[in-house]
C-alpha cells in the first residue's frame, strides 16, 4: 500500500531543506536539565512540560497537565504491562482495550470512544516525538526509554489539531546528548514474566555527531487454561520486541537535526473473552468465572501479530529571532488479531451461548506527517509561534468470519491540512495572556475493495479551532488561570458492519466548547505542590459508536448534544528529604443529550433504560446516561520513603494505588455492565544509589489480587473481559 499523494512527500521534502538551508538551529542538550532549576534538598522537583511546544515548568502554563516522569513509567511496566497500564495513572485519565496490546482506547474527562475497530477514530490524540499516533494500532506502539509523558486536559486543537477535543497524551523519549551515558531496566517475575528495557547515547563527535540506541523485550508464558479442551496453560503468553535508532547532528550552534526510525514486532493474544461472567442481574463476578481458565472451542488460539515501523526526521534552525523547525514523518503499521469472541462453546457453555463467533481483523496502513513550525525564541515579553500542518493515511482492514461472515476488505483513506498560531504576552509582571487560532480541512473516503458490493462513502468537513487563556501570578508561590477552548473531531467513517451485510455507517464532525479555571501552587518553601482545575464543556454531535447488540453491529452515531463538568487535583508533598506522597483526584459527571437517540442492546442482560421498538428490534433510549467508560471518580496516590545507609545509598519502599469509580461501560445502562470501586497496587522495596546510578528492588504488581471487570462484549451473551492478576518479581535498574 503506498500514500496516495505525492502532493504530501514533495511538501515533506521541501519543508526540510528550506529549514535546513534557511536560518538558525538548536543546541542539543541533556534533557534532564533543560529548563529546570535544581531543588534544594527537600524540596521538589521542577516539572518541564511541553503543553505550548516548548519547554515550560509546569507551573507556568495555563492547561490543567500531569506527568509521569521516567522512574514512574519503569514501575508501572515492571511486570510487562503494556500501555493500559496508563489507566488511572494521572486524574481524568482511562485507557482500556478488548484489542489485548494491540489497540488500546483512551479517554479524558470521560471523552472517548468505545469503537472495537481497527479503523476507529479516538478524541484523545497520542503524540510520540512530535508524531502524532493516528490511528489505534499505532497508539500500542511499546512505551520505552522516555523522558516524561505529559496527559494535557481538555481540547488541545489550536497546537495539536483535530481529534483533540478531550485532550492529548504526549510521549517524549530520551534524546542522544554530548556525553556517553547509560541507562536500563530488567525484571523477572510469575508467569515467567520478563520485561528489560534502556537506552545507550554514544556521542561519535562530540559536539556534533551522537547517537542513541534504545530497546525493549517483553515476554510472558502461558498460564491460562482451556477447560473445553483440557489444556493446561494454552493462553495469555506474548512476546513484544521494540527498538529505536536516534541520529542528532549539529554542525554550527544554529543547526540541529534529528533523525530517528522505530521498530515494533508483537506476537501475541487478544483479549480473553470470558462467557456469561456477569450477573445475571448485577455486576458481579459468578461461579463462571475462573482467573485461570477460559472454555474456547474456537478463535485460533487469539493469535494477534503486529508489526511497526516509524521514522522522523526533525530539523531545528535558530535564526536571531525565531527558531525554524520541520518535522517529516512516515509510519507503517500490519498485522491481525483473531479471538474466540463469544468467550466459550456451545457444548459446555458457560452459561447460554445462542452462537459461536470466532472473528479476525487485520490493517495494513501507512500514514505520512509533515509539520512546519516558526516559533519566538523565548525570553521576551511575548512569545508567538506559526506553522502548517499535513496529514495523510491510507488503510485497508480485513474482516474473517471463519464460520460467518465471509472475508472482507475495506479501505480507509484520510487527507487533512492546517495552518495555526499561537501568541502569548506578558502585561506586567503578573498577567500572561494566551491566544490560538487554527484552521483545518478534513477528507475521508471509504470503499468496498472486496468481498462484499463497492459501498464508496466520503465525508468532509473545515473547522476553525481557537483557545484563549489568562494566566495571572497571585503570590511567587502561587497562580490562577482560566481558558476557554474548542476544538473538533472530525467526521468518521465505520465500515466493519459491511462483513455483516449492513451499509457503512457516517458520523459528522463532534464540535466541543470547553470552560476551565484553575490554580497552581508551590508551598512551604517549595515542599509541597497543589494544583487543580475545574471544568465544563458542552459538545453539539457529540460521536458515539453503539457496538455490540443483540445484532452484534460496530454502529456510529450522533447524538444531539452532551456534556460534562467536574474538577483534578494534583498534589505532591515532600514531607522529609526521604518521604515522598503524591495524590491525585478527579470527579467527572458526564451526561447524553439526546430524547430520541435509541441504541441496540444485549441479547440476556438487565437492561434499566426505556426501551423502544424500531423496525421490529428492541432499541435503549440512552437520554441522560453517562458516556460510555467514563468513570465518575479517579484517584491516585504514591509514596517513597528511603532509610539512608552508608553514605551513597538507602533502602526504600515504594508503593502506587489507583482507584476507578462508577463506569458505564456501553450507551445503554443495565445491571450487568458497568464497574464500580475498583483498586490496584503495587509495591517495591529495595536498595537504591543516592546518585540514582544503580537500584535493585522485588515488586508486586496487583498486590491484592484483585479481579476488576475492564469491559464487555454484549451481543450475545454476558461476557467480559479482566484486568491482569498478581505478579511477583525482582528487578534492577542502572543510570549513568
Amino acid at each position: 500500500m503506498t500514500i496516495r499523494s505525492t502532493a504530501a512527500r514533495f511538501l515533506g521534502a521541501s519543508s526540510l531543506a528550506f529549514v535546513t538551508l534557511a536560518a538558525q538551529p538548536a543546541l542539543a542538550q541533556d534533557a534532564d536539565a533543560v529548563g529546570a532549576e535544581e531543588a534544594a534538598e527537600g524540596q521538589l522537583n521542577t516539572i518541564i512540560v511541553t503543553a505550548n511546544r516548548r519547554e515550560e515548568n509546569l507551573q507556568d502554563v495555563p492547561v490543567s497537565a500531569a506527568t509521569l516522569d521516567a522512574s514512574t513509567v519503569r514501575t508501572i511496566f515492571d511486570a510487562g504491562a503494556e500501555v493500559t497500564a496508563l489507566a488511572a495513572r494521572v486524574p481524568g485519565l482511562f485507557v482500556e482495550s478488548s484489542n489485548g496490546r494491540a489497540a488500546p482506547r483512551f479517554y479524558i474527562r470521560g471523552l472517548g470512544n468505545t469503537d472495537f475497530d481497527l479503523a476507529a477514530s479516538q478524541p484523545v490524540s497520542v503524540v510520540m516525538d512530535e508524531v502524532v499516533m493516528e490511528n489505534v494500532t499505532l497508539k500500542s506502539f511499546p512505551i520505552f526509554d522516555v523522558e516524561r509523558i505529559e496527559v494535557l486536559r481538555g481540547p488541545q486543537g489550536t497546537l495539536f489539531g483535530r481529534n483533540t477535543p478531550a485532550g492529548i497524551v504526549k510521549i517524549d523519549t530520551v534524546k542522544p546528548g554530548d556525553e556517553f551515558a547509560v541507562a536500563g531496566a530488567i525484571s523477572y517475575g510469575s508467569f515467567n514474566s520478563f520485561s528489560a528495557d534502556g537506552g545507550v547515547t554514544v556521542p561519535i563527535m562530540p559536539g556534533v555527531v551522537s547517537l542513541r540506541l534504545s530497546g525493549l523485550w517483553q515476554q510472558r508464558d502461558n498460564w491460562v487454561d482451556n477447560g473445553f479442551t483440557g489444556e493446561e496453560d494454552a493462553y495469555g503468553a506474548y512476546s513484544e520486541v521494540a527498538g529505536r535508532a536516534q541520529l542528532l547532528i549539529t554542525p554550527g550552534d544554529r543547526l540541529s537535526i534529528l533523525g530517528s526510525y522505530a521498530i515494533r514486532d508483537l506476537d501475541g493474544q487478544s483479549t480473553l473473552f470470558r462467557a456469561n461472567i456477569l450477573g445475571p442481574g448485577d455486576n458481579d463476578l459468578n461461579d463462571n468465572y475462573d482467573r485461570d481458565t477460559v472454555f474456547y472451542d474456537a478463535g485460533g488460539r487469539n493469535e494477534a501479530s503486529y508489526k511497526a515501523e516509524i521514522a522522523t526526521a526533525k530539523v531545528d534552525y535558530e535564526a536571531d529571532f525565531a527558531t525554524f523547525t520541520s518535522i517529516t514523518s512516515w509510519a507503517n503499521s500490519e498485522g491481525s488479531s483473531r479471538g474466540d469472541i463469544d468467550g466459550g462453546n456451545l457444548v459446555t457453555g458457560p452459561g447460554f451461548i445462542p452462537f459461536p463467533s470466532d472473528t479476525q481483523d487485520s490493517i495494513d496502513l501507512e500514514q505520512f506527517t509533515q509539520e512546519v513550525r516558526i516559533a519566538s525564541n523565548s525570553g521576551g515579553m511575548i512569545d508567538w509561534q506559526v506553522g502548517g500542518f499535513y496529514f495523510d493515511s491510507d488503510f485497508d482492514v480485513t474482516t474473517v468470519g471463519f464460520d460467518f461472515p465471509p472475508p472482507v476488505t475495506v479501505n480507509h483513506t484520510n487527507e487533512s491540512w492546517a495552518v495555526f498560531g499561537q501568541v502569548s504576552s506578558r502585561l506586567g509582571d503578573a498577567l500572561k495572556l494566551t491566544a490560538g487560532l487554527r484552521y483545518t480541512e478534513d477528507e475521508k473516503d471509504f470503499v468496498v475493495v472486496s468481498g462484499a458490493a463497492p459501498q464508496p462513502t466520503s465525508v468532509s468537513d473545515e473547522r476553525i479551532s481557537w483557545d484563549l487563556a489568562a494566566f495571572y501570578d497571585v503570590s511567587a508561590d502561587a497562580s490562577v488561570y482560566a481558558r476557554v477552548a474548542s476544538g473538533f473531531r472530525a467526521p468518521t467513517i465505520q465500515g466493519r458492519d459491511v462483513a455483516f451485510f449492513s451499509p457503512p455507517s457516517v458520523a459528522t464532525s463532534e464540535k466541543i466548547m470547553s470552560y476551565e479555571a484553575g490554580f497552581k501552587s508551590e508551598l512551604a518553601d517549595r515542599r509541597v505542590r497543589l494544583n487543580g482545575a475545574v471544568y465544563y464543556y458542552t459538545i453539539e454531535d457529540p460521536q458515539f459508536s453503539a457496538v455490540g447488540g443483540a445484532g452484534n453491529l460496530v454502529q456510529l452515531v450522533n447524538a444531539e448534544k452532551g456534556r460534562g463538568y467536574g474538577f483534578e487535583l494534583d498534589s505532591a508533598f515532600q514531607i522529609t528529604p526521604d518521604f515522598l506522597v503524591t495524590a491525585g483526584a478527579s470527579w467527572n459527571n458526564t451526561k447524553i443529550q439526546d430524547e430520541t437517540l435509541a441504541v441496540g442492546i444485549c441479547a440476556q442482560c438487565t437492561v434499566i433504560d426505556p426501551t423502544v421498538v424500531l423496525a421490529g428490534t428492541t432499541r435503549a433510549l440512552v437520554d441522560g446516561n453517562l458516556f460510555p467508560n467514563a468513570p465518575e471518580w479517579i484517584a491516585d496516590v504514591t509514596a517513597r520513603y528511603g532509610v539512608p545507609v552508608g553514605a551513597a545509598g538507602e533502602i526504600f519502599l515504594f508503593t502506587d494505588w489507583t482507584y476507578q469509580g462508577k463506569t458505564n461501560f456501553f450507551l445503554y445502562e443495565s445491571e450487568e455492565f458497568n464497574s464500580n470501586n475498583q483498586i490496584e497496587g503495587g509495591l517495591r522495596i529495595g536498595y537504591a544509589k543516592t546518585d540514582g546510578s544503580f537500584e535493585v528492588a522485588a515488586f508486586v504488581r496487583n498486590i491484592t489480587n484483585e479481579d476488576n471487570v475492564k469491559g464487555g462484549i454484549d451481543f450475545n451473551n454476558n461476557t467480559a473481559f479482566v484486568n491482569d492478576p498478581r505478579v511477583f518479581g525482582i528487578s534492577a535498574r542502572v543510570s549513568y
